[in-house]
This record gives structure tokens, sequence and C-alpha cells, in this order.
């Protein structure tokens, strides 16, 4: 499935109290995930399952209005409007801004991709990607659930009963590892996803399948399988001579003190120890630079 079509499988499931500004949105969303793209009307009408009809007078009233753009050859792209928009939307949630100058020194610095996540209510966006990253996941707009085994540096230091509540949603064979990550993660300041690039694409495959409409002993056995390809993070005393890390992540932490995005690394490779803390440190290190200019 290529990813425009995927793109319209993920939207049709979203919620559609209002189908017509979500037609708006699917819309915009399409657009601005092919940012260097004109994009033509049989394009969007894929993508978004909208008729032509219907997809025509969306983009009629959203180029009327400076949002998109037609091109001579009446293909679409987004238009300076929407751009006026973000701007004055991005004044409202600064993080980002303030975090890019100092994303863009830290990739450049390790030499690896590096993107900013963001806490938005009960999941996680990346807002702002340096580089590419190998894993298709890790792009700007993406959403992740607040569910675990994930978004770990945003939980470790959320107190008793946030963590509690947080845990009673994972699998009951990980929550006795998952406790023990937690701590260590506070202890050290960040997490570390050391999940193999090629268990990847299965992993993601048979979670799907676990939550569509499947017998209670099939998802069980599922369940089973995701757990073997899992490992969730090192523990202190299993890092060795070589270390298989896809992303370190460390906290940017609010005005209350709670953990309000994350600034994670990339190396997608084997680690000795000593590298994998010299990376995580310095990610540490810029994490506490953005949250102390938030705070200013």
């Amino acid at each position: 499935m290529t990813e425009l079509a995927s793109s319209a499988t993920a939207s049709s499931a979203d919620c559609t109290a209002s189908p017509p500004t979500r037609r708006v949105v699917q819309t915009i969303e399409l657009l601005s995930r092919h940012p260097a793209e004109h994009l033509s009307l049989a394009q969007i009408v894929r993508a978004t399952g909208m008729s032509r009809a219907t997809a025509h007078a969306v983009l009629t009233q959203l180029t009327a209005d400076g949002w998109t753009i037609r091109d001579g050859d009446g293909n679409y792209c987004l238009g300076l409007g929407l751009m006026t928009v973000a701007r004055r939307a991005e004044a409202a949630f600064p993080l980002r801004r303030l975090a890019a100058e100092a994303l863009r020194g830290l990739a450049g610095s390790l030499g690896m991709p590096a993107f900013l996540a963001e806490r938005e209510s009960d999941s996680i966006v990346i807002t702002e990607v340096i580089g590419t990253p190998s894993v298709p996941w890790m792009r700007a707009g993406r959403h992740i659930p607040f569910v675990p085994p994930v978004c770990r540096e945003f939980i470790a230091w959320a107190p008793p009963t946030a963590r509690a509540e947080w845990l009673a949603a994972a699998e009951p064979i990980h929550r006795p590892r998952l406790k023990l990550v937690l701590d260590a993660i506070r202890s050290r300041g960040y997490s570390v996803e050391r999940l193999a690039d090629d268990s990847a694409p299965m992993l993601e495959a048979l979670t799907a399948l676990r939550h569509s409409p499947v017998t209670d002993p099939l998802r069980h056995r599922l369940s089973a399988m995701i757990t073997e390809l899992i490992t969730i993070d090192y523990l202190p005393d299993e890092l060795g001579e070589h270390n298989a890390v896809v992303s370190v992540a460390a906290p940017i932490f609010g005005a209350d003190g709670e953990v309000v995005a994350s600034l994670v690394v990339c190396p997608d490779t084997q680690l000795p120890a000593a590298r994998l803390v010299e990376l995580a440190e310095a990610t540490v290190a810029t994490a506490t630079t953005v949250g102390a200019a938030v705070h200013r």
C-alpha cells in the first residue's frame, strides 16, 4: 500500500462528527505530508476517499481562501494563507521554535537524525525532525498513542498514580520489567529504544492484527508473539560490548515539573556502552537547555 493510500485508511477511521470539516482536515494533512509535491485531484481523491466532486469543491474553497494553490497543470499544494495561520498558531506553542536550533545542533554534533516529540493530551506528536531517521514512523506529524511500552520518558517522572494507571494498560507479562525500566530511566535521565530494526515491520503487523476482530485464543497467541519480539529498554546490568540502539530520548520538563516533550536522537546501530552513554548525556544536556529556555 502506498503512503497516500495508507494515509487515507488511517484518516477514514478517525472521528467524523463533522464530515465536511473532516474532509478539509484530510486534504490539508495530505498536502502537508507532501510539501515538495503538487498532487493531482485524482491523487487526492484516492488518498482521502472523497468523491471527485467533493474533493474539487473542498479544494476550490481552500484555493479561494489562499490555503492551497492550484498550479497551471491543475495540481495542488499548500498556500501562503495556511502558512500565516501556522505562524500564528506556533506563537501559542513556543516549544518547537525554541527547540529547533538546539535540535539541529545536537543532530549535527552527533552526526545522526533527531526529532522533537511533544505531549498532546493522550498522545505524543512528533513536531520537528532533523535528518532522515531510518524507521518510517519517525516523521513530523506522527501521533504516537500514550500507551505502554512506548513513551517511557514521559511517564518515568509522573506521580505514582499516573505511573500505576499507565502500567495497568501494559501487557501483564511486561509490567514487572516496565517498573524496573521506569526507575532506571528516572535515575539515569533517558530512555533507550532497542527493538531490532528487522523486527519492526513484523511487530507492527502483529499489533494491528491483535486489535482487529479476532478470537480470544488468537489474540492471546498474537500477544505472546509480540512479547517474544520486544525487549523493553536496557537495564543497567544489561549493557554489553555491542548494544542495539534505535533511539535515545531525554525529557523536557515544563514549569510544574511534568514532562511536556522529549528530544530523541536516532543512531539505529550497534553502540558500545560508553558511546551510548556519551550520546545520551549530550541529549540530556540539550533537553535541559531547551527546558530552561521554555521557562524563561
